[in-house]
Formats: C-alpha cells, sequence, structure tokens
C-alpha cells in the first residue's frame, strides 16, 4: 500500500488563497489625439511602456482619438467589463476632453472614468523646463538673460475659453521657474500665433527667444512652431519621466474622487454600466 494513503486522511487543511480572485487596479488607459507624423505613435507607446515600468501593477492600454490605431472604442471594447481610468495625453480643458472622450465613454459597454487632462501642473513645468535646458536654455539665468531671454509657449490651440486659460496658467509656471516673460501663443484656433508673440517679444527688446514646445509629441503644429523660432526651439514633451509621473498621478486622482471610486468598485463586483458613463 501507498505510504501516504495508509493513513487516515486528517482534517482538510486551509485552502491556499487564490490571488487571481482579487480584482486588480483599473486598467489606465492613456488617451492620445493621433497624428500622420510616425514618430507620434512611436513616442506613445514609449510614454505607454514608462507609465507600465512605473507602476508595474496596473494593466496600462493605449487608444486614440483619431488617425492611429488602436481607436479608443477598440480599446475600450477589448477591456469589455473590466474597470478603467482614461487619462488623457492633452494639455487642456478643450473639446477632445470636454466633448469627444465622454461620447466614446458613452458609446461604449466599459466601465470607465475619465481623470483630468495633463495640464496645468507642476509636473508638466518640470517636463518643459527640462526639456528648454536640452535644447540649451541657460540653467543659470544670468541678468543679462533674464533682461533680454523670453520663452514662447508654443500650444496646439483651442477655441475653448477653459483651454486658454490652462495655457496662460502653465505659462505663468513655467515663468516663474525660468525668470523671463513667456507668452503663451497657438499654431491652429487661437491667437495670438506663435510668429505674432515672437515679433511681440522682439519689439519689447528681447532678442534672446525660444519656443517651448507644449505638445505631447512630434506632430506637424511641433514642426511649424520649432521652425519659426529665432534662436533654440525645444522638443515635444515625449517620453520624459516626469510626464509619465503625472500621467498616474492623473490616474491616482482620478480613484480618490468618491463618485470615480465607487462607480469602479461596482464593476469589479461584476454589476452592469450605467447608462451613461
Amino acid at each position: 500500500m501507498n505510504p501516504i494513503s495508509s493513513h487516515p486522511a486528517g482534517p482538510p487543511g486551509p485552502r491556499p488563497f487564490d490571488c487571481s480572485r482579487r480584482p486588480g487596479p483599473p486598467a489606465l488607459v492613456l488617451v492620445a489625439h493621433g497624428s500622420r507624423d510616425p514618430r507620434a505613435l512611436e513616442t506613445m507607446r514609449a510614454i505607454m511602456e514608462r507609465v507600465r515600468r512605473l507602476r508595474c501593477a496596473v494593466p496600462v492600454r493605449l487608444g486614440h482619438i483619431e488617425l492611429n490605431e488602436p481607436l479608443l472604442p477598440d480599446t475600450l471594447a477589448a477591456l469589455g467589463t473590466a474597470p478603467a481610468v482614461l487619462v488623457p495625453l492633452l494639455l487642456t480643458r478643450g473639446h477632445h476632453v470636454k466633448h469627444d472622450i465622454p461620447d466614446v465613454i458613452a458609446a461604449t459597454a466599459a466601465h470607465a472614468r475619465m481623470a483630468a487632462p495633463l495640464g496645468p501642473h507642476p509636473l508638466l513645468v518640470q517636463t518643459l523646463y527640462e526639456r528648454l535646458m536640452e535644447a540649451g536654455w541657460p540653467a543659470a539665468a544670468n541678468e543679462a538673460t533674464r533682461r533680454t531671454g523670453a520663452v514662447v509657449l508654443a500650444a496646439a490651440g483651442s477655441r475653448d475659453p477653459d483651454s486658454a486659460a490652462d495655457t496662460r496658467r502653465t505659462a505663468r509656471l513655467l515663468a516663474d521657474r525660468l525668470g523671463v516673460p513667456v507668452v503663451p501663443a497657438y499654431a491652429s484656433a487661437a491667437r495670438p500665433t506663435v510668429p505674432t508673440a515672437l515679433r511681440a517679444l522682439a519689439a519689447r527688446g528681447r532678442d534672446r527667444i525660444a519656443v517651448a514646445a507644449c505638445f505631447t509629441a512630434p506632430g506637424r503644429f511641433a514642426t511649424q512652431c520649432a521652425q519659426a523660432a529665432p534662436w533654440l526651439a525645444s522638443a515635444p514633451l515625449g517620453d520624459h519621466p516626469a510626464l509619465a509621473r503625472l500621467v498616474l498621478h492623473r490616474y491616482d486622482q482620478a480613484l480618490a474622487d468618491p463618485a470615480t471610486a465607487a462607480a469602479l468598485a461596482r464593476a469589479s463586483a461584476g454589476e452592469p454600466a450605467p447608462a451613461s458613463a
């Protein structure tokens, strides 16, 4: 007789805890605009990988509003009924944040909630500042720089007044960091344009003017604004450590909201999604 089976069975011991049954954290869906520039998609994938490395327990996905795959509706469809927080890789409260992304959420069965856009925030300013340093802006501004230097904060532009207010706030925070004037300007849909802002600063005696790219990734607008720079132009925000931390901050902020936490808890429990998210 097998020596193990020759003894009477004792009382069953405690069953091992099945970790797979514990609900994991909600997915983090990065929502990018999309671009025909192939560098934009490469940048979004790099941002996604950096965020994953910072928070390995969180499933991270990518969805685009237009022009690139995966499109946001397809990303949400692949998640099914799993809870998710959408973090827009957008820098202000414009039409995409207020209408396009909520419309996509409402049209799906996803248990999804949207976080705030990336800006304005000190971590966004940190990213802008370090990109300017990489482009050649002096790390220690002397009297000449403070007297003759300036920055044009180049953004995409929007007709939404909240978007313009957010860009102005980011410009003020960056000006405080640099100690020189920072003027917001736009590639489309808003005024002043980047060339207009450059001329206005030159008329004030500011002849060392940098263009700070307030764009998440390379694209047509970022290229046009950089080409207008009379001195130096910074690279788009891209795969920067501070930007990845900002993404996770917005994700955590959304989860700290009581209404969002309750809705996602219901999703984890298997309850159906509400009629509108």
